[in-house]
Formats: C-alpha cells, sequence, structure tokens
C-alpha cells in the first residue's frame, strides 16, 4: 500500500487539526505525520494567544492533548522552519506539506503619531503576558491612562488584562514576572476605541459580560453612543447575539455614576463607541500625550462617515488591536496585502502565475486570514486535508522517506528538538510549579530553560 509521508508546519490548533483528520479520514494509502513547530511546546495561539484568564478557551488543549497523546503523530519542537528545516528537505523526506503557522504580527495602524514611544501592538502585549519566550520579560506598565484601539475579542482580552487587580489573576497561568509587572501599574482608565456603534462590535456576548465582572473597576459608558438608527434596530431586534450584547450594555447604562464616571472603584474602563482614530498626540519627548478622535455617525448602507467633530482624551500609552497579520516564510509564495500564502482551497498558488504549486498547503489563519473562532479551523483543515487526499498523482517522491532521517538530520545540525514525551515532561513541570500556590501552572518562560527540562538535561 501507498503511504503517505506528510509534514505539517505549525503544532496550534489549525496543524494538530489537519493530522487528526487525515488519520481519521477514509484513504487507500498509509499515513505518516511529522509535526514541526518552532516553539518548545505545542498549541500555539491557544498557549500564547489566549489571556490566562480564559480557561475555558484553553480547555481546547485537552482536545489538542488527546490528539497528541494517541502516538500516531511525531512532533519536533524547538524547529525553524527556513533555518532547522528548509522546503528542500521536506520535499527529500516527504511527498506534502501543510503549512499552519497562524497569524501572530500586528496589522498595521497607519495614523499620524503611531510610532510614539508608548504606543504598542496587541499581539506584542499578548505573547508578554502570555510568556512567550521570545519576547522580554518585561513591559512598561507606567501609564495611568490607556487607550486600546479596536472592538474585537483581542482589544477586550488587552482591556482586561490593563484594568483587572493583578491578584484576581493568582490562581490562572499568569507567568510570575507578568504577575509583578501588573501588580505595579498604576494605572486608573482604560479607554477604548471603535469606530462604529454599540450594534455594530465583533465582541462575543460572554467576553463583554466579563467585564462587568471585574472587580473595582467601573464600566464608563456615555448615552451619546446610544441614539440607535434604523439598521442598528433592526440588527438589534434580528439577531441573537447583537440583542445580548446590546442588553449588557443597557444594563451598564443604569449603573450609578456610569456617564460621569463617578463611581467609588479605584479604576475606572471606557468604552467609546462613534470614535474614529485620526492622530496620536506627542509630546515634546516623542511620547504618547493623547488620543484624537473625530465622532462618526452611520451612513445608512452600513459603515460610518466623519462628523467632523474631533476630540480628544489625554493619554501615555496606546494599544493597537485591529487585527492580526500572517508572516511570510522562506521560499512560499506569500501575499503581502493580505498576509496570507495565496491558495485554493488551501492549495497553494504560485504567486506569479497563480498556478498550483504541487506537493505545498496551507490551513488556519496562515490560509484564510485571521478570521474566526478555534472552531472554524476544523472545517477549514478538512477542506485543505481533502485535496491532499485527492492530489495523490501530484505527490512528491521524496528520496529518503525513512522516519529516522529527519531526527538524524535535525542532530546532525545541531538541532535541540523537543518531542511528546519532553512536552509531557515541561506540562508536568508547569503544573507542579504551581501546585503549592493554588495555581493552574506557572509557565515556564525562558526558551533555553524549555528545552532543557523538556530533553531532560
Amino acid at each position: 500500500m501507498t503511504k503517505l509521508r506528510l509534514a505539517i508546519v505549525g503544532a496550534g490548533p489549525a496543524g494538530i487539526y489537519a493530522a487528526d483528520i487525515l488519520l481519521k479520514a477514509e484513504r487507500q494509502f498509509d499515513v505518516s505525520i511529522d509535526l514541526f513547530e518552532q516553539l518548545p511546546a505545542p498549541y500555539g495561539l491557544v498557549r500564547y494567544g489566549v489571556a490566562p484568564d480564559h480557561p475555558r478557551i484553553k480547555g481546547v488543549i485537552t482536545a489538542l492533548r488527546e490528539v497528541l497523546d494517541r502516538g500516531d503523530i511525531r512532533i519536533f519542537g524547538n524547529v525553524r522552519f527556513g533555518e532547522d528545516i528548509t522546503l528542500d528537505d521536506l520535499k527529500k523526506h516527504y511527498n506534502a506539506v501543510i503549512f499552519s503557522t497562524g497569524a501572530i504580527r500586528d496589522a498595521d495602524l497607519d495614523i499620524p503619531g503611531i510610532d510614539a514611544e508608548g504606543s504598542y501592538g496587541a499581539a506584542d502585549f499578548v505573547s508578554w503576558f502570555d510568556g512567550h519566550p521570545d519576547v522580554p520579560r518585561e513591559w512598561p506598565l507606567e501609564a495611568e491612562s490607556v487607550a486600546v484601539i479596536g472592538n474585537g475579542n483581542v482589544a477586550l482580552d488587552i482591556t482586561r488584562m490593563l484594568a483587572k487587580h493583578a491578584d484576581d489573576l493568582l490562581p490562572t497561568e499568569v507567568p510570575d514576572n507578568v504577575y509583578q509587572g501588573l501588580k505595579a501599574s498604576p494605572v486608573t482608565d482604560v479607554h477604548v476605541f471603535g469606530r462604529r456603534g454599540p450594534a455594530q462590535v465583533k465582541f462575543t456576548p460572554l467576553e463583554l459580560r466579563e467585564l462587568g465582572e471585574l472587580r473595582d473597576v467601573d464600566m464608563v459608558v456615555y448615552d451619546e453612543d446610544f441614539d440607535y438608527d434604523e439598521a442598528s434596530k433592526t440588527a438589534i431586534e434580528t439577531n441573537k447575539q447583537v440583542k445580548v450584547i446590546d442588553r449588557v450594555l443597557q444594563q451598564w447604562r443604569t449603573r450609578p455614576g456610569v456617564n460621569n464616571a463617578g463611581g467609588e472603584a479605584s479604576r475606572r474602563l471606557h468604552l467609546h463607541f462613534w470614535a474614529k482614530p485620526l492622530e496620536v498626540v506627542k509630546d515634546a519627548d516623542g511620547r504618547v500625550a493623547a488620543l484624537r478622535y473625530e465622532r462618526t455617525r452611520p451612513d445608512a448602507e452600513g459603515g460610518v462617515v466623519g462628523t467632523g467633530e474631533i476630540r480628544e482624551v489625554p493619554i501615555q500609552a496606546i494599544y493597537r488591536a485591529v487585527g492580526y497579520f500572517g508572516s511570510p516564510l522562506k521560499d512560499i509564495p506569500f501575499d503581502e496585502l493580505r498576509g496570507v500564502i495565496p491558495n485554493h482551497e488551501g492549495q497553494v498558488l504560485s504567486a506569479d502565475s497563480n498556478s498550483r504549486m504541487p506537493g505545498l498547503y496551507a490551513t488556519g489563519w496562515i490560509k484564510r486570514g485571521p478570521v474566526g473562532l478555534i472552531g472554524h479551523t476544523k472545517s477549514d483543515a478538512m477542506e485543505t486535508v481533502r485535496h491532499v487526499i485527492n492530489d495523490q498523482g501530484d505527490w512528491w517522491r521524496p528520496e529518503h522517506p525513512e522516519e529516522e532521517s529527519i531526527p538524524g538530520l535535525l542532530a546532525e545540525r545541531g538541532v535541540r528538538w523537543t518531542d511528546l514525551d519532553g512536552w509531557h515532561r515541561l506540562d508536568e513541570h508547569e503544573m507542579a510549579l504551581g501546585a503549592p500556590h493554588e495555581r493552574a501552572r506557572i509557565k515556564v518562560v525562558p526558551r533555553d530553560e524549555m528545552i532543557a527540562i523538556s530533553r531532560g538535561e
């Protein structure tokens, strides 16, 4: 029987789902799958892109762990594609490769002053508070008043982490350096800005509701933002999710002191709708001093137009959470405008001729862009896997398909890779660190320490 030797680059949900779906699929050949991951630990954005106080979403890891723990998928962690292993290497050892490298860069917000000192991207901050090994251990939390630009769940994650009292994170897997940094933060006010109205936000109701449950944090909304047009009223009446979001916001409007921010909490969280960022105002030293924005209104076609009314809010730091963006991979076509690998239903296309490139596939955010929840990744992977199966006639014909050749290649190049047993060692070590403190785990952050623990060194 023919055998498919498949490489998958990226061991987040997209890559693990693709491996699982292929192994369970009806097919006329055997399958052998190797997962390559640049970090020493698997699970991608579930481990390094979800706020530590969201154990419900991190529960996805349980399902992913069950897939890996079956033992029919090998994992090579701490292996960088394009450096430790190349496309030429994969062609020598595999029949095909699926790229599932996600999208971890921040999308740009092109307004004057966005380069000011104290201006940050959401992805970098998320990586910091999630203990990503490749970002600095310290984060400059010096601002009393902070702006967050965006009306999606990432914006809410950042907002919650900035406004929440650090002690309330202790039961979670928040890294120690992150706890200490947040504990010392002098923040009193967090302002969230969105271009459109309350009925057009991209939050999920659960994420929004959680904001109102923060201890010692007053919610501040403004009556002027709730003069709904007909399109907003229709959205509330016809969409269950929008209706729940509106109900939550309306409840906040009735809280004492909401519109004049006269509550008794030590921190305040302001939601500004109909606010289009125009400029980050700098002080004489080039630091963030204020956000200048224009009030908007609906244009009756689902968009917004400016009203000409310009406002300014004094701030000392700003975080842009306007979306993620993919990163190019060496020797692989890349769409610079969309931040994805050009593809047709997961089959990679040449950047020049738009023709198929046999043996190359993509799934997840690097395939479709950073949209959709984790669950959407499954149907995405099914589409890609179906083509891998049906394209058998176009598979590469590797010179050395032997499974033992990959560990030999990595060892020859001095790569300190980690495997599934190593992940189990690191996982158990982190949970043991947290147990005496009644915490889920305490993440090991330095890459070298992660590798040494994983490899039993």
